[in-house]
């Protein structure tokens, strides 16, 4: 598969008939960005009413059909349904004949790698994995937001060359992760993605029963400095009270939190013990501050 020439979508030549399984917020994005490379999205199916809005807003002109229906008018079909439902779907669609031998069969999801389309696999489809690490919005902006999107790439070595190039069509940079490796992959990106809007979500919350009255405002800046200086230098960029071993702050905090906001406590004594212990094996902690920011950590679990 070769880059297609510049010009017009339109100027392109179609070299892939492109279908959709699962017109949720992932793949009538990804569908998007391959009918901007040239190839001709023909198919989806989503039975949501927000399905439907996504794909007319996606994949105008694209008719939702039934999920057989996909596979058969489709050279390269995107199965993006839920993890949990993957192996249900692959399952299910290999039983009822729908698969064609030679079909390119690409899942969007990060936990698994090409194991799970096995039964695809042996009635003759080829299996490829291609996870965006990218979160969805569901709308336009998420063709955009492929630019430069790293993808968990993962397929049989013989379309290695196939699965990257389609991932560079849609804007993106493959990487390669083996397929015993995906769900520590998977799980990496959980703790930094999922966890990071919890945590930003709780310290809105935490600011506006402050008085704050625009904690958006106000995190941004402190937010967007953390997060570059942390891909820059790591544990280096570690700052703040646990960090410098400042226990009394520490308990100061706890006793708030556990006045205004209980709630809060557990994710707060366990992302600070899992601080202490990085900032300590960085030599960021000194050993001899350690033990007392420890001991409130401990006592702020048994109260």
């Amino acid at each position: 598969m070769n880059q297609p020439p510049s010009g017009a979508a339109g100027d392109r030549p179609a070299r892939l008939t492109v279908g959709v399984v699962g017109a949720g917020r992932v793949g009538p994005a990804l569908a998007a960005a391959l009918r901007l490379a040239g190839h001709r999205p023909v198919a989806a199916s989503g039975v949501s009413d927000a399905s439907r809005r996504r794909a007319e807003a996606l994949l105008p002109g694209v008719p939702l059909v039934e999920p057989a229906e996909v596979l058969a008018r489709a050279d390269l079909v995107l199965l993006t349904v839920p993890d949990d439902a993957l192996p249900a779907l692959v399952a299910g669609l290999a039983e009822t004949g729908a698969v064609r031998h030679g079909q390119l069969l690409a899942h969007a999801s990060g936990r698994y790698g090409t194991a799970v389309l096995a039964p695809a696999t042996r009635a003759g489809a080829l299996p490829l994995a291609l996870h965006p690490v990218m979160t969805f919005t569901g709308t336009p902006v998420d063709v955009q937001r492929l630019a430069g999107c790293s993808f968990g790439v993962t397929a049989p070595e013989e379309l290695r060359l196939a699965a990257e190039a389609l991932v560079i069509e849609m804007g993106g940079e493959p990487e390669w992760i083996a397929e015993e490796a995906r769900p520590l992959y998977h799980a990496a990106l959980a703790v930094g993605a999922n966890h990071l809007v919890t945590l930003v979500a709780q310290s809105m919350e935490l600011l506006r029963a402050a008085g704050v009255s625009a904690p958006d405002r106000m995190l941004g800046p402190l937010l967007g400095a953390a997060l570059d200086n942390a891909l820059r230098s790591g544990d280096a960029a570690l700052t703040g009270p646990v960090a410098r071993g400042d226990a009394g702050t520490v308990a100061a905090h706890v006793a708030e939190l556990r006045r205004h906001a209980p709630q809060s406590v557990a994710g707060y004594l366990a992302m600070a013990r899992a601080t202490a212990d990085r900032a300590l094996a960085g030599g960021l902690l000194k050993p001899e501050l350690a033990q007392g920011l420890l001991e409130v950590l401990s006592d702020g679990d048994a109260r």
